[in-house]
């Protein structure tokens, strides 16, 4: 697919980060959108932006849609049908994600299950409800967004990340198995596994507002405590810290996570339009994504020790990414 003027793509997590970027490009390119997402305020923003730049004729929806929710997802596809007055689309990203429930052992279950059904359930749930509408087209093409936690199962080796990444393994395993499936049984419709590494987004904001919890600097003792706990897990003196010092640091990081990002959600977005065009089913996205999948391959063994990220820690990259600090003696 060279050319994406006069399709329709479904973006799913249209409402900030990669979904707003590839919503914005895709207008400019003359591609119609239908998007989806939980706030309704983010969406409105987005299609706003959208207009700025989308061409003539151009038809840009927004439908308030949880994906983790087969019934809103169902919903959500019989409202792209109707309102853009068609019985096929073209393009299907799904983009929507969220971070949460690092450690199974320790964290809550619901907060568990939350990450895993949308990060997860949320590509199952949409390819599973849009995929006649994609074989009914002349061409499509499917985009599921993994991560670099597809192949590498923690944020470093003090950082335990198990809903995630067990989300993402499932996506990059599903999107595997789907290149033989529409090969053998739609041919016209392709997949892709985008994997990016740090892209500057609202990941860390907008995952705790989708878990119920306050923003970090108005954060409960409890959660002072568990993110003591891991912060203490990632070398840092936590200990020693306030709790004021504590809910800093959480509101710290998630600027940081945005402002040291070495790629921005458009430039990662830029990619994976690039991957589509290119028909290449497996899209590593940034420098660090391709770094870590040299390293993941080269000693899958040893990717889960300390010594793993020596020369990656010592050479001061991945910082945000890896969520490292030294360790205190």
């Amino acid at each position: 697919m060279k050319d994406f003027s006069g399709k329709l793509a479904v973006v799913t997590g249209g409402g900030s980060g990669m979904g707003r970027e590839l919503a914005r490009l895709l207008a400019a390119e003359g591609c119609n959108i239908a998007m989806c997402d939980v706030s309704v305020e983010n969406m409105t923003e987005t299609t706003a932006l959208c207009a700025d730049h989308k061409r003539a004729g151009v038809r840009v929806t927004a439908h308030e849609c949880d994906v983790s929710v087969e019934g809103d997802v169902l919903a959500f596809r019989d409202a792209v049908a109707r309102e853009h007055g068609t019985d096929h689309i073209n393009l299907l990203f799904n983009n929507a994600g969220i971070g949460g429930a690092g450690s199974f052992l320790l964290d809550d279950r619901g907060d568990w299950d939350r990450t895993f059904n949308i990060c997860w359930g949320g590509v199952y749930h949409c390819t599973r409800a849009f995929m006649p509408l994609l074989v009914r087209s002349a061409e499509g093409h499917i985009v599921n967004t993994s991560s670099v936690n597809g192949f590498w199962a923690c944020l470093g080796p003090s950082t335990a990340q198990t809903a995630y990444c067990a989300a993402k393994f499932a996506v990059k395993g599903f999107s595997e198995a789907l290149v033989v499936d529409l090969r053998l049984n739609a041919p016209h419709v392709k997949v892709s596994v985008a994997m990016p590494g740090h892209v500057g987004t609202y990941l860390v904001t907008n995952s705790g507002r989708l878990m119920g919890k306050a923003d970090p600097l108005e954060m409960s003792a409890a959660d002072v405590a568990t993110t003591r706990r891991r912060m203490s897990q990632q070398g840092q003196a936590a200990e020693e810290m306030t709790d004021a010092e504590i809910r800093e640091a959480a509101h710290q990081r998630a600027v940081d996570f945005i402002a040291d990002a070495p790629l921005s959600a458009k430039e990662a977005a830029e990619i994976i339009l690039e991957g589509v065009r290119a028909e290449r089913w497996r899209i590593l996205v940034g420098d660090d994504a391709v770094l870590l999948d040299r390293m993941v391959r080269a000693d899958p063994e040893g990717a889960y020790e300390e010594s793993f990220i020596d020369p990656i820690k010592e050479a001061g990259e991945l910082q945000m990414l890896l969520q490292y600090k030294p360790r205190v003696s």
